[in-house]
């Protein structure tokens, strides 16, 4: 049996990289050459020319409008004065840094509306100069210089992220929206997989940046003779009852030694894990491994046995810390610092995974659904406080008093779990931080070197309820589309087709008013936002489902068989329930969103305020309340903290030092990406994508880039 809270480490060794084909950005202060700033995944840029005495000089320098619009996640990188990033359709682009001027533009708007980009990945040795760019299942590689498709790297120019998985995984559900990370001639690619139990394996894999080759091979589920195979069934492996693991979030490499820094997601099915007992490694893991071989060096297991969807959600920050040794003397420690959905910042010696603040584990809730076996104990660190509330601390008095049915909300919050760590249940377990955290995506910022981080985190409670879920006999009185409706689409749309819009999930009644039956076959294949493709559906399945939809099937003699082939699991969610008042706003009280400063010296809180606005509470006079953030921050080597994320749609800058604000600008849309700061001609920039469109904001289509006049 697995040990609770070990930090395991394998043969641990300094590894000496050689000549690396990426530049670091210090050899080049004026650049953003990386997803996030740098292989470090700080988001931090020594530039000085804005400061906090200008910062409120700011104008807009140019903008870019996309040839296409919508939710727009990226972070863009610039190198040697040019601008690479990517449309709301997943076009990659490349801009003239100083003036916003196209250079060119690659991929076809009509076939990937339906995924997210956060990015590129740039590689040069020589003239050899590339641009990485996925695109659904497929990564292509580009010459920096024209768009133009690299033909030598794989087949034509691309290679299929389904390579080296076993053949049970070749035509599942796969998408790359999080950039690579480079380690010499070689790239490991996140990976986003489907959350249920029909997932492909989150295996690690690493290929040639030249010829797009296979270079090596983590199993984030291991195979028989592995270290960690005893955590899961011993069937697991073969993938045909669990899956994912996986890395979709990033990561970050310490290319001095040679590691690579992975954090992972949990095993499907999320919220139901009878079929896979144990503590399930290497899912929820911070993984350290040598990232020429692939090897593990150290990991640990953030949670056990996931069953809340706790997926680590953004790269590592690589930071220096300075702690007091033994001898009383204070000695430097190069540390690697994980957040989490849960809010909490888990910190550990990068070379040898000990932890720089006591653990715990804490005793978890035995009471779970039938068949469930929740692990006993969950890791929680004594430093830093979780930036974030917790459920089990909630009570009556925090339903918000902005909400006009507070009453019937305590009622319904007296029916909930809220222990710490409380299993999914049919009653309704409340998920506090929410399923999308805590922090999310956009992860955290830090000046590495002064070991302090800062993090924006979302405060929106998330009900989790449990149904059983429907057995062949009570499905075979539904028509062929019905019966694939009722299997794959109800828990989020519901039975009424009617959806949940406030959650996120939009309505399919009358979607035949509004779409065509090409866009929606190709949607259930590709996905969208949270909605993962369903690559496990027969044509035959589609088209039926397909057109039920549109209220055009034909109904015959149906027959009692499953829709699929699919893993049976006794209980399924009802779906992804945000916890709401009648006006659509969280029903706990604020703050809803905040922007934390964490020494990660000490583990003490340098300051923490709300982030974000509610313009209907705002007019009558309520003080600033925080609202949901998607996107992180950017800091500066003079003083200032960048960052878009709110609802509001506005880019503010603090003082980094205070949480003062110091400027603020509405954008056209809401930015839900992380910015980028450059220098070209001695002019320093800020950019930021607006795309807007999540959580109900207007759609937009611009990158907007800030200077001083």
């Amino acid at each position: 049996m697995l040990k609770p809270l070990s930090w395991c480490i394998g043969g641990i060794a300094l590894l000496l990289a050689g000549a690396q084909t990426v530049k670091n950005q210090n050899d080049d202060q004026r650049e953003w050459r990386e997803y996030l700033g740098g292989p470090d995944r700080n988001h931090y840029s020594p530039l000085t020319q804005i400061n906090k005495d200008n910062v409120k000089n700011l104008k807009v320098a140019w903008t870019w409008s996309m040839p296409d619009s919508g939710q727009t996640q990226v972070n863009p990188i610039v190198v040697n004065g040019v601008l690479y990033g990517v449309t709301a359709t997943v076009q990659a682009f490349a801009l003239d840094a100083a003036t916003g001027k196209q250079l060119w533009i690659f991929g076809d708007k009509s076939k990937n509306g339906s995924n997210t980009s956060r990015g590129l990945t740039y590689w040069e040795d020589g003239d050899d100069k590339r641009i990485l760019h996925a695109m659904g299942a497929y990564l292509y590689a580009l010459d920096a210089r024209t768009g133009k498709v690299i033909e030598s790297f794989g087949e034509n120019g691309r290679i299929d992220l389904h390579t080296g998985l076993p053949e049970s995984a070749q035509n599942k559900y796969m998408v790359s929206n999080t950039p690579g990370t480079i380690f010499e001639d070689l790239i490991i690619m996140p990976l986003r997989l489907s959350e249920d139990s029909d997932a492909a394996p989150g295996d690690l894999r690493a290929f040639n940046v030249r010829t797009g080759k296979l270079a090596w091979t983590f199993h984030t589920i291991p195979y028989p003779g592995e270290f960690g195979y005893e955590t899961f069934p011993p069937d697991a492996y073969k993938n045909t009852f669990t899956g994912a693991a996986n890395n979709w979030a990033g990561t970050a490499i310490d290319r001095k030694r040679g590691i690579l820094f992975v954090p992972t997601g949990s095993a499907g099915y999320d919220f139901y894990g009878g079929k896979r007992k144990g503590a399930n490694l290497f899912s929820n893991c911070l993984l350290a491994l040598d990232a020429r071989t692939g090897k593990r060096l150290w990991h640990y297991q953030t949670m056990h046995h996931d069953l809340w969807d706790r997926d680590l959600p953004a790269p590592p920050n690589l930071i220096t810390v300075t702690q007091t040794g033994a001898d009383g003397k204070p000695r430097k420690i190069d540390a690697v610092a994980q957040v989490s959905k849960q809010g909490y910042v888990f910190i550990f010696d990068r070379v040898t995974g000990k932890p720089l603040f006591p653990i715990k584990e804490v005793a978890a809730p035995k009471t779970a659904l039938p068949g469930e076996y929740p692990w006993p104990t969950q890791p929680v660190p004594s430093k830093p406080a979780p930036y974030a509330r917790q459920a089990y601390t909630l009570t009556e008095n925090d339903i918000s008093i902005h909400a006009p049915d507070r009453d019937s909300l305590k009622i319904k919050f007296k029916g909930y779990k809220k222990a710490l760590f409380a299993a999914p249940s049919k009653e309704g377990t409340v998920i506090l931080p929410g399923f999308d955290g805590g922090a999310e995506w956009g992860g955290a910022a830090a000046d590495p070197d002064e070991g302090i981080l800062y993090v924006n985190s979302n405060e929106m409670a998330w009900i989790l309820t449990m149904k059983d879920t429907p057995k062949a006999s009570e499905l075979s009185n539904l028509s062929p589309g019905e019966k694939v409706y009722t299997t794959y689409c109800v828990t989020c749309h519901g039975p009424q087709r009617k959806g949940n819009a406030k959650s996120g999930y939009p309505s399919l009644v009358d979607i035949s008013t509004r779409r065509d039956k090409a866009f929606v076959n190709q949607l259930l294949t590709t996905g969208k936002g949270m909605m993962p493709g369903f690559t496990m559906l027969t044509a035959a399945e589609k088209q039926s489902l397909v057109s039920f939809l549109f209220g055009d099937e034909k109904v015959e003699a149906v027959s009692d068989m499953p829709a699929s082939k699919k893993v049976y699991l006794p209980y399924q969610s009802t779906g992804y329930n945000k916890f709401l008042d009648a006006n659509g706003l969280p029903a706990i009280s604020p703050p809803w969103g905040t922007l934390n400063a964490i020494d990660l010296n000490t583990g003490k809180f340098l300051w923490k305020i709300p982030f974000g606005e509610v313009e209907s509470l705002k007019a009558k006079g309520v003080p600033t309340t925080g609202t949901e953030n998607y996107g992180g921050p950017v800091v500066t080597a003079s003083g200032l903290l960048f960052i878009a994320a709110t609802k509001d749609g506005k880019f503010r800058a603090f003082d980094k030092k205070t949480g003062k604000l110091l400027w603020e600008t509405q954008l056209p849309a809401a930015g839900f990406a992380t910015p980028a700061t450059y220098e070209v001609n001695g002019k320093q920039y800020v950019v930021i994508a607006c795309g807007g469109t999540k959580l109900g904001t207007k759609k937009g289509n611009q990158y907007v880039a800030f200077a001083l006049e």
